[in-house]
């Protein structure tokens, strides 16, 4: 007869709970920051979180430490906890690796033939056009998530996917798009640079969907960059 000790099914049931808990207030969190609804500096208290959720202190704790290993999130002991604002040297090496793994997606895309995110990324790409011509930069920004996300699926690469959408949480990307978006003439040429993307996607040149995709990402650096300074003026 064995000597482990089960675990009473009551307290095996609470703690299953309370993770349950944590991972929901977590994703809500994450939606928040990433989305920009929750402001870089922004303190989070865990006692106004535990009444905004209605949960206990624990799994609003437990899922802040889990934002700080995402990178989302800055816990200062006796200070606070606060939404986390990356460095300029944490912006260049999370870009680094997001034209690696982008311009590798690129390729594996336009070698895999014909799949359902062709047809997907030229439907983006029409609604990109019209975004771009009316100048609304909202709806533009969306479309780039996309377009990117699309690339990045259409990979097939279920590793590089996990990593990227790890660093996409880390630079809540849809915040920093705005950013780069609001520089002159930033919006029309983020769309022509897509633009060339999808056509040597379509025409099964993976050496040149990598290239682009690696100088499109390194112009929309720039471009955000130089946003943050114009901001910090």
């Amino acid at each position: 007869m064995s000597g482990t000790t089960q675990e009473p099914t009551s307290k095996r049931s609470k703690r299953l709970g309370q993770t349950s808990m944590q991972a929901q207030v977590a994703e809500e969190l994450r939606r928040m920051i990433i989305s920009g609804e929750l402001e870089p500096r922004s303190s989070l208290s865990e006692m106004a979180l535990s009444e905004t959720f209605g949960v206990s202190r624990t799994p609003i704790r437990e899922a802040l430490k889990q934002l700080q290993i995402e990178g989302l999130v800055e816990i200062r002991p006796r200070v606070g906890t606060f939404v986390a604002v990356p460095s300029r040297r944490d912006l260049t090496e999370m870009f680094q690796m997001k034209e690696l793994l982008e311009g590798a997606a690129a390729r594996l895309l336009a070698l895999r033939g014909t799949v359902p995110e062709l047809d997907l990324l030229q439907t983006n790409m029409r609604a990109a056009d019209e975004a771009a011509r009316d100048g609304d930069t909202d709806r533009f920004a969306e479309l780039v998530f996309e377009f990117h996300s699309l690339i990045v699926t259409g990979a097939d690469n279920g590793k590089l996917e996990a990593h990227y959408r790890t660093l996409m949480n880390q630079l809540a990307y849809t915040r920093l798009v705005r950013a780069s978006l609001s520089r002159p003439g930033r919006l029309m040429a983020s769309d022509n640079e897509h633009r060339r993307v999808v056509d040597l996607i379509l025409a099964k040149d993976g050496d040149g969907a990598e290239r682009v995709m690696r100088e499109h990402v390194r112009l929309s650096q720039q471009a955000l960059m130089a946003g943050i300074d114009d901001r910090q003026r």
